[in-house]
Parts: structure tokens; sequence; C-alpha cells
């Protein structure tokens, strides 16, 4: 009787895991997919116009003053504009077409940029160093392109991409990039001197004053250097390379206006990488916007770590304790698959028992036997008297037991031990009656013929 609860109870174990490990796979397939070594802490969430800083105190006049001051001059520049270009390079492009261009400054909010575009008599509109003109806005598609617009305000490609388009001709290759310069011996300590007491070197003009809390090189302490947006007509000074060679292993990040470089270890096309993603994303909103340095750095540097969480450079990633859940998942299916065949398994025994079991013992003649004692003992109880009674009783107590016994799969042995006690009760009792033919053995003799 026990085993036979034990093996119950096993059976509906095994059926209550096999539904509670479904609900679990189930309920799990909410997760999303995750094809990175890790998932990046950096975050691009959205925000709302001017909630970052990056709208100016600048303005503009109203549309109809636009118009008269585009109607007197060819090139319109509105106070605070960044945008500069090659005059002689945007003028041959022109040919002989009189164009108008209107140069509006970044920063400027959703109301003043439409009075900016609301200019008809305007061919080409710089707002910023966004350039559009008719149904078409020229953006770089190129590192050195965003390098000269970010770092030095230089729109001349844009400008000669835009022209080429409005006049139905392909464009003319790009002109080369900005220049850069060593700088000197003395600009370098100037530098050094700085970096080695706080980590931020700020020129004068730069709006960088605190670093934002991007953990983007785990291990290395980075140094930064900010530089205002500086005119192309003069080379730009970029420290980097002299400030790798002080400072070997540290990672410096330099920062030309909303131009960012990298360099240290591992430049490279890690350095590229990041810098093509950064701008390709942002590039839009960094033209026609003022954002502070320390907004375009913060970006910046969450793209970067982005890049090293996408594991391309076999760079050493922060530690991420494992997700149990996440492990476990592709275990889950064969768990329920076990925990049902083990509930059907247990189901298929308890049905087929009363098949196998009388099969298998009626080689020994147990049930049979069994079977006939238990007649025996239902004609005698009828003519059973004060003295065979008890015999009587004892004989069918043993009987029930033999029943009991056979029914819980208890051994052959205990079985047949019963129904020996069962019997020699009975005839014990068929020897105290008047009538012959009830003792075991000739009762038993006579219902087998």
């Amino acid at each position: 009787m026990a085993d036979r609860r034990l093996r119950e109870a096993a059976r509906w174990v095994a059926l209550a895991a096999a539904v509670a490990v479904l609900v679990i796979f189930v309920v799990a397939q909410r997760q999303s997919a995750d094809v990175s070594y890790g998932r990046s802490p950096s975050t691009s969430a959205g925000v709302t116009e001017g909630a970052a800083g990056e709208l100016s105190d600048a303005t503009v006049p109203s549309a109809e003053q636009m118009t008269a001051m585009i109607n007197k001059t060819d090139v319109v520049r509105l106070p605070g504009s960044v945008a500069r270009w090659d005059e002689d390079r945007v003028r041959a492009a022109m040919g002989a077409e009189r164009m108008r261009i209107l140069v509006a400054p970044p920063g400027l909010d959703k109301a003043e940029r439409d009075r900016v575009r609301d200019v008809r008599d305007a061919t080409i509109r710089v707002i910023g160093t966004e350039v559009t003109g008719g149904a078409y806005q020229a953006t770089g598609d190129s590192l050195d392109d965003w390098r000269a617009e970010f770092a030095a305000g230089d729109v001349t490609n844009l400008l000669i991409t835009l022209i080429a388009g409005l006049r139905e001709q392909p464009p003319p290759a790009d002109a080369d990039g900005v220049r850069w310069r060593e700088p000197a011996a003395a600009e370098v300590a100037a530098v050094a001197a700085q970096l080695r007491r706080t980590g931020l070197y700020t020129a004068p003009g730069a709006t960088l004053t605190e670093v934002p809390g991007q953990n983007a090189f785990p291990g290395r302490e980075p140094l930064y250097v900010a530089q205002p947006r500086q005119s192309s007509d003069a080379p730009l000074v970029r420290y980097g390379p002299a400030l790798t060679r002080l400072f070997p292993g540290r990672p410096i990040v330099e920062l030309h206006g909303d131009w960012i470089e990298y360099h240290g270890p591992d430049a490279g096309d890690f350095a590229e990488v990041a810098a093509a993603g950064f701008y390709a994303q942002f590039g839009d909103r960094l033209s026609r916007y003022a954002y502070p340095q320390a907004n375009v750095l913060g970006a910046y540097l969450g793209r970067v770590t982005d890049v090293r969480y996408a594991g391309l450079f076999d760079r050493p990633l922060p530690y991420r304790p494992a997700d149990p859940l996440r492990v476990a998942l592709p275990v889950l299916p064969w768990l329920f698959v076990a925990c049902v065949g083990v509930f059907f398994a247990l189901s298929m025994r308890s049905l087929l028992r009363p098949l196998r079991r009388p099969r298998a013992r009626r080689e020994h003649g147990t049930p049979a036997r069994l079977a006939g004692l238990t007649a025996l003992a239902v004609e005698m109880s009828a003519l059973t008297d004060s003295r065979s009674e008890s015999a009587l009783t004892r004989g069918i107590t043993a009987l029930t037991a033999a029943r009991s016994a056979l029914d819980d799969d208890l051994p052959e042995t205990h079985v047949r031990s019963l129904l020996t006690d069962a019997e020699a009760d009975l005839d014990q009792a068929a020897r105290l009656l008047p009538y012959p033919g009830y003792r075991p053995a000739d009762y038993l003799r006579e219902r087998l013929a």
C-alpha cells in the first residue's frame, strides 16, 4: 500500500513540475533576443527640444526683413553664424547662375528656423552648418566631411554638392579636409601640466568644464582636451599625438568644437568606427543646434561604450553576472518532456497493472486459489454454528488480507502464506460441519474439475 501511494505521489509531482516548467518557459518568451557580448549601459533616449541646452540666445529677423536683405546682396550672414566656405570654389560651382545664400546661427528654435525657410528668395539656406536648398539637403558622409563641418564650420563640400544638385549636374570631387599642425613645445607643456592636475584642459572659448560620468574606458583613466570651433583659414592644433607620447597607455579624447577625436591605446579602426557611428547618427542634430560640449562628449562616450560592448575589437568587457533564467531557457523544453514522460509512465503502470498481474501469477495458481477459497468461505458462512464460527471468521480475515496483499503487489510468498493460513482455518471449520465436501482440498479439486 505504501509503495502504491508513493508512486501516485510521484506521478502527480511530475505533472505539477511539467506544468510549472511550461508556464516559466512561456512567460520567459517576453524577453528580447540579445546578440551582443553584453548589454551596454549607455542610453540614447530622446529628449524634447530645448531640454539638452541645444538652443542658443540667437534670434533672426522677420521673414520680410530677411527677404529685403537677401535681395540687396547674394550672401547674407546673420549675427552668430558659424558656417564658412571657400568662396572661390563655391562661386566656380555656381558658374554664371546667380544664387543667393542666407546663413543663420545654430541653436534656433523651430519657429525661428521656419522663418528662415520662409525666405523664398534665398536659393540656399544654411542654419548652423545644415545646408538646404529647394527640395535638397546636403549632409556629410565621410569622416573628412564631418571633421571639416564640426571642427571648423567648413561647409564648402556641402555647398558644392547642393549646388550641383540644384543645377542637375554631377558633383565634383570633395576638397581636402581641415589642415592640422603639431603644437609647439610650450603649448604641449601648458596642456600637459593642466592634465596632470585635473585630467581636463579647457582652452579659452571652449565650453567643457566637467567630464560626463561615463565609464567608456574601464581600467584606464582618460585625459580630455577641449578647444573651441576654430577657423578653417589656419591649421588646427592637434594635441593628441604629442600627448600620447607623454602619457603612454592613457586614452586621449580631444574636442575641436563639436568634433571629437580619440587617441591612445587601440585607436586605429576603433576610433574610426566610434566616430563614424556617432556622427552618422547625431550629425544632423549637431549641424543645426548649439549643444554644449559636455552634452556632445557625453553622447560620444556612450557610443564608445556601445562599440566596446559589441565586442568588435576584442576589448575586455566588464563583468556581468550570468542571468540564470537565460541560461536555463534551452533546458526547460527538455525538462518539460522528461516530467511528462515520467507522469505517463507511472500512469500506464497503474492502468496496465490489472492486466499484467493475473497473468503473471496465474502460473502459480494464486489468484485461482484465492477465488476458490473465497467461494468456499461464502458457502460455509451459511452453514456454520457456534462451534465452527470462530475458525471460519479467522479464515475470512486471512482471505481479506491475502486479497489486499495481492492488490498491493506484495511478495508472492507473503500472499501464499496468508492463503495457507486461511485454508487451514477453513479446513478446521469444515471438519466441524455435519456436511461432507466442504474441506478445502476436496472443494478446490471439485471446483477445478
